[in-house]
């Protein structure tokens, strides 16, 4: 592990033993955030017991879905925005702002629609992630070196072999950046649409363990939750550096 790393890892432990050390002397009330410890056991015996299997795999896999949806339309949006300018120049201020706007205001049109299913959770998870992917599409083709197309046109490569072998590789750091924001809006939007959209799913579970005041339920849930999208940064994190020292010729 690198020194990087091993800072990191000490400023998690110690704010983990900060925040137990907290809560078991009192400075923290119990009814409002129980130990870490206590959190790892009640997650320990909740997934002992199975009874959130499947509300774990209904919301995994809505997420793995939204994430996928994300990335390839937005992938294919930008490419298709990036080639078009006049239509690029008409929706640039409207990505500009796009996240000040909540889209989770679609949502009592979306549940009218489509009645408490799983398609207005998908619809607005999509509709979260996919304008990070769009805008670092087109960020990293407007990064694209010109030399490049002048060395495509000398070679008299096709547009598709151009794109594949000469433009996607020069665009791919900023194309890793959209996919890791992606995966981020997507669980965040995921979570947040089954507190208020779904009759099931960690998020109603999570939602209704507060409203019955069972704190080791909700927090074994959102450690769950944490645990999972830090193994999958983590993860991202890993392949981004891995890429990024391929593409220095193995230098850090």
């Amino acid at each position: 592990m690198t020194r990087v790393g091993l800072i990191r890892l000490a400023v998690i432990v110690g704010a983990i033993g900060a925040l137990e050390l907290a809560c078991r002397i009192g400075l923290i009330k119990h009814q409002i955030i129980i130990p870490p410890s206590e959190m790892a056991s009640a997650l320990w015996t909740l997934l002992a017991s199975g009874s959130v299997n499947a509300d774990i795999e209904r919301t995994l896999g809505i997420i793995v879905l939204v994430i996928a949806l994300s990335i390839v339309l937005g992938f294919a949006a930008g490419i298709a925005i990036h080639a078009l300018p006049r239509v690029r120049a008409a929706l640039d201020p409207f990505f500009a702002t796009y996240y000040a706007v909540p889209v989770f205001i679609f949502y009592p049109v979306l549940i009218a629609i489509f009645g408490l299913s799983v398609m207005p959770i998908v619809l607005i998870g999509v509709a979260t992630a996919i304008v990070a992917m769009i805008i670092a599409t087109l960020n990293g083709l407007d990064r694209v070196p010109r030399v490049l197309t002048k060395v495509a046109r000398v070679h008299r490569l096709s547009r598709i072999k151009t794109a594949v072998t000469l433009q996607l590789p020069a665009a791919a750091p900023y194309l890793f950046t959209g996919v890791k924001l992606s995966v981020s809006y997507g669980f965040i939007a995921v979570i947040a649409a089954e507190f208020i959209l779904s009759p099931a799913g960690l998020g109603r579970d999570i939602a209704d363990a507060y409203a019955d005041f069972n704190n080791r339920r909700m927090y074994a849930l959102i450690l769950f939750l944490l645990i999972v999208a830090t193994l999958v940064n983590a993860a991202l994190h890993a392949l981004d550096m891995r890429f990024a020292a391929r593409r220095s010729g193995g230098r850090p």
